[in-house]
């Protein structure tokens, strides 16, 4: 049927107000796993530095003669590590213009656009905590998680990053995720001291993962009938791990990870800075310079290389 002659419709009139929703949606990911698990700490100098100890090798012959003169121990001195703080931002410029309008979704444009780009910001130091293998100092670089966990590895080929010798990683030939090149990684990180307690992988080899069939524990709820095909916890012979997926480390790595030996030191803490008017807009410039203070590299352990 149409509508009778005359008739007033929507594609003849003049005037009705735009259905714009006051909501603004997004899906980029803004989780950062690993600068949420680490400790937060003070840097007090673009070379950030700190100490680790080792203690002297247990032996089974410390039996000592009745009356014997006591004889002082060989002394382990302490080893000195540092990292380079690294100077991110994100600059923001908005016209005059823009800001005197009545936007959907925000009530003020500047505000806005600053709130995107720390959570921009976060990603981006997310990715480099966990992918940058090496400190650099013309841009200040600090080292990630690639250039400190070089200790209790199970690689496939290529060559590891060094932390004395601040040198780069060459990736090996990639093979599949398994279940065997977890538990010798978790066998050598507590040969070595270790008690980790997080696994962090990728996407892909958070479903892997999932298909492993040792000590695992899938958390399911016994009033629905859901399937529960992820594993949220793994049950080692030397610990408990949480399994935390991360979308910013690079594909080909799976991390072991002891949190309380991790921090961010801050140099600046987030801040932002107000930038002199140079036209008709308003210039902001959110900066945070930081640094990943690895406590005590041998806590920590990788599965390289993998699909």
């Amino acid at each position: 049927m149409t509508a009778p002659s005359n008739t007033y419709v929507t594609t003849s009139a003049i005037g009705n107000k735009e259905d714009l929703s006051d909501i603004i949606y997004r899906i980029s990911p803004t989780t950062t796993p690993l600068m949420n698990m680490a400790a937060k700490a003070k840097a007090s100098n673009t070379l950030h530095e700190w100490q680790t100890q080792d203690l002297a090798s247990a032996v089974t012959t410390n039996a000592q003669a009745e009356g014997d003169n006591a004889t002082a121990k060989s002394v382990t001195p302490t080893v000195r590590l540092s990292n380079r703080t690294q100077i991110a931002s994100k600059t923001v410029i908005v016209s005059g213009t823009q800001q005197a309008m009545n936007p959907a979704g925000r009530k003020d444009e500047l505000a806005y656009q600053l709130s995107m780009a720390s959570l921009e910001l976060k990603r981006d130091m997310e990715s480099a905590l966990c992918q940058l293998d090496v400190a650099a100092t013309s841009p200040r670089q600090a080292r990630g998680l690639v250039g400190w966990v070089v200790d209790n590895v199970d690689n496939n080929a290529g060559t590891l990053a060094s932390y004395t010798g601040n040198t780069g990683r060459t990736v090996g030939t990639p093979r599949a995720f398994t279940e065997a090149q977890l538990k010798n990684v978790l066998q050598k990180c507590y040969s070595a001291g270790g008690e980790p307690d997080t696994i962090m992988v990728g996407p892909a080899q958070k479903q892997t993962f999932s298909t492993f069939s040792g000590n695992a524990t899938r958390f399911d709820k016994s009033e629905d009938a859901k399937l529960y095909a992820a594993i949220d916890v793994y049950v080692s012979d030397f610990g408990s791990l949480k399994v935390v997926p991360n979308r910013f480390q690079a594909a080909r790595d799976v991390f072991v990870l002891q949190a309380d030996k991790l921090a961010l030191a801050y140099l600046r803490p987030f801040s932002t800075i107000e930038l002199a008017t140079t036209g008709d807009a308003v210039q902001r410039e959110l900066v945070v310079e930081y640094t990943l203070e690895c406590r005590a590299p041998k806590a920590h352990g990788a599965i390289y290389d993998v699909l």
